[in-house]
């Protein structure tokens, strides 16, 4: 049985609607995409490209697939550890509107996207990754099929935007795995699902 792991970029204030450029994700006329620009540097370049050493596939929201499917087929550089991942492994898309993938190595599943991505678990090994993909994040974490969370947080309030754990999310708890930090203050937090919250009332 593979896992399933999210690598999500958030603001301060949650928000991880459009992190790559500014006509990446206008939906509700967001007009602030591409606020990760300023703090790359080689601190959140390593991260990244350790990430993609881990894959055996990945997993992508529809609007994620249309945004990686218009660029990384283009990247052919042998030496790109990320472009190089993305073109030859195995890629599944989840969506009821997609007809077919142009992208190699595609495949469409249909139907609900819970069921869909559970079957898919069962069947694969290793490490499955979602990148971005906020808006079926956020249905597979109501359904406790997110097994690690790499939550890359930027030191910026957008104040507008798609919230990964929006109002009315599924209370839930975590387990802190690993911290590290950038030299630009990106706070890069690996979190394992540990059940529901624990309550109580401080003082007694």
């Amino acid at each position: 049985m593979a896992t399933l792991s999210l690598t999500q970029f958030l603001t301060l204030d949650g928000v991880y609607q459009a992190p790559g450029g500014p006509e990446e994700d206008t939906t509700g006329g967001f007009d602030l995409g591409g606020w990760v620009f300023p703090y790359l540097d080689e601190d959140f370049g390593r991260f990244v490209n350790e990430v993609f050493e881990r894959p055996t596939a990945f997993l992508l929201g529809r609007r994620t697939y249309d945004i990686f499917a218009s660029y990384w087929p283009k990247q052919t550089d042998p030496d790109d550890p990320i472009a190089g991942r993305l073109n030859a492994l195995p890629k599944y898309v989840v969506s009821t509107t997609l007809a077919s993938a142009d992208w190699p190595t595609t495949t469409v599943l249909r139907g609900d996207a819970a069921d869909a991505v559970a079957a898919l678990k069962q069947r694969l090994d290793g490490e499955v990754q979602m990148h971005g993909s906020g808006g079926l994040a956020r249905t597979l974490l109501e359904h406790d099929l997110i097994d690690r969370l790499h939550l890359l947080v930027f030191p910026v309030v957008l104040g507008k935007g798609r919230r990964l754990f929006a109002e009315g999310a599924t209370p839930s708890a975590f387990r802190l795995a690993e911290s590290r930090f950038t030299s630009k203050g990106v706070t890069i937090q690996t979190y394992e699902p540990a059940g529901r919250p624990a309550f109580g009332t401080i003082g007694e």
